[in-house]
């Protein structure tokens, strides 16, 4: 299958126009004129990722590989040298990051993992009520999510509505209208910002909260002429 008519179903799904001004989705190494064999999803690229792929295959992550301008291919560092990789063994790469965040994974995360009924969305932020305590609410959250540490903020007894963000959210305190927003990230001062705003937060955990893209979108490529092979990269952190 053409790489092109795979671009056409994805941008249908998840129009890449629909992307954050700074981020950089749709199609980040390949020719929409490539013939794809396979397809891989996943969170990221990372080496054992790409022993694992096939040549002639497509990897379609949430995350995009490139972020910003490359001014020197140095193959013995990031991200130069899993691009060399890939071209060797003729594997193309798609990221559906922000775009795919507003049509899909928000919501997928707040009511397929979570648990929650009656979801709006606002942009990159969902919202759903939750009406429980708040140390219920942490509870849920840290099981439903398979966490091991969650960091919270705030001194809230009830926590009616909930606001959502998957990865990080942080910078979008400013704009969240609830008793408490989920997302990952959280800096020290957005913090402070938080709590003297009255506003609760549970550190979700960026890699824990979007690690959900691949089973999101293989619900979503059901009826795809290719079968979709989810596989996930690996969260960087490690907890002692």
């Amino acid at each position: 299958m053409q790489l092109k008519k795979i671009y056409k179903i994805l941008d249908e799904l998840s129009p890449f126009e629909l992307q954050a001004s700074w981020d950089n989705s749709g199609l980040q190494v390949g020719e929409m004129d490539d013939k794809i064999k396979q397809i891989y999803l996943s969170l990221d690229v990372d080496s054992s990722l790409l022993e694992e792929v096939k040549e002639n295959s497509l990897i379609i992550t949430h995350h995009p590989l490139i972020f910003k301008g490359i001014k020197r291919l140095d193959s013995s560092v990031y991200p130069a040298k899993l691009i060399k990789k890939m071209i060797k063994k003729d594997i193309s790469l798609i990221a559906m990051h922000t775009n795919f965040d507003i049509t899909h994974l928000n919501k997928y995360v707040a009511k397929e993992i979570l648990g929650y009924e009656d979801i709006t969305c606002d942009g990159h932020i969902c919202y759903f009520d939750v009406d429980c305590s708040f140390d219920d609410l942490a509870l849920h959250v840290k099981k439903s999510l398979g966490l091991k540490i969650l960091r919270s903020v705030g001194d809230k007894k009830y926590i009616k509505r909930c606001a959502l963000t998957t990865g990080s959210g942080a910078d979008l305190i400013g704009e969240v209208d609830a008793d408490c927003f989920l997302s990952g990230d959280f800096k020290y001062h957005q913090a402070l910002e938080a709590k003297e705003n009255d506003l609760a937060l549970l550190d979700i955990g960026h890699f824990e909260s979007e690690s959900h893209f691949p089973a999101c979108l293989s619900k979503n490529l059901i009826k795809f002429p290719l079968k979709a092979i989810m596989t996930n990269s690996k969260n960087p952190f490690e907890y002692k």
